[in-house]
């Protein structure tokens, strides 16, 4: 099963629809159990799914064999410390970016330790970090009626634990995964996303990115 820890807002949503219709059982998570419900009932409604299931977060890290940090960066550091025991030994996805926007752009908080991915790993040092699906559109997973396209950039130090989120994610129709190496490569595909971000900003559009020559 799939979990989603912070997963009411929009990448946990959208994330767990695509994978969800992919026949993916999953998980919702939330400090608030009620909430966590409600995304569950709407995800069902909107899928027509059938095996959603939903809970406060340490229900999520206790249940599920891979688990989706899908919370704001500012949240990451305490939930993840919290949940440490129950995610010993699990494949534990990053797909937080650590932005912030001033002036009318976005760039990336600065982290001691390189990325939002990589302090995942300083802190679930039992875990098997993967860092995936920053750069896919919140908005593109939830409309059912677009095609989501790009290129999901995975990286990790385990390379079974980045092989499974791998063809996870090519379940998911028209998204091609690309190996992206090791986990210390999280830090450019977070730098990615802000730029991306900027482009759609100036062009009023939801753009991803393909890698050209593979």
């Amino acid at each position: 099963m799939l979990g989603f820890l912070g997963g009411t807002g929009p990448e946990g949503k959208g994330l767990a629809l695509r994978l969800g219709l992919a026949g993916e059982p999953f998980i919702i998570g939330s400090r608030d159990s009620a909430r966590a419900d409600e995304t569950a009932r709407e995800l069902r409604a909107l899928g027509n799914l059938t095996e959603v299931y939903s809970g406060p977060n340490e229900e999520v890290a206790q249940s599920a064999d891979v688990v989706f940090i899908t919370a704001p960066y500012s949240a990451q550091r305490d939930l993840l410390e919290a949940l440490r025991g129950q995610l010993d030994g699990k494949v534990v996805v990053d797909t937080v970016v650590p932005l912030a926007y001033s002036r009318g752009q976005f760039s990336i908080v600065k982290i001691e330790e390189g990325s939002a991915a990589l302090q995942a790993q300083a802190i679930l040092i039992g875990s098997k970090i993967v860092a995936a699906f920053q750069t896919i559109s919140a908005h593109d997973l939830l409309d059912l009626t677009t095609s989501v396209e790009g290129d999901v950039v995975t990286c990790a130090d385990d390379e079974e634990a980045r092989e499974s989120v791998m063809t996870l994610a090519k379940r998911i129709p028209s998204l091609r995964a690309i190996n992206g190496g090791a986990l210390e490569n999280s830090r450019y595909v977070e730098g990615i996303t802000a730029l991306l971000l900027n482009i759609n900003r100036i062009y009023k559009s939801r753009s991803s990115i393909r890698v050209a020559g593979i």
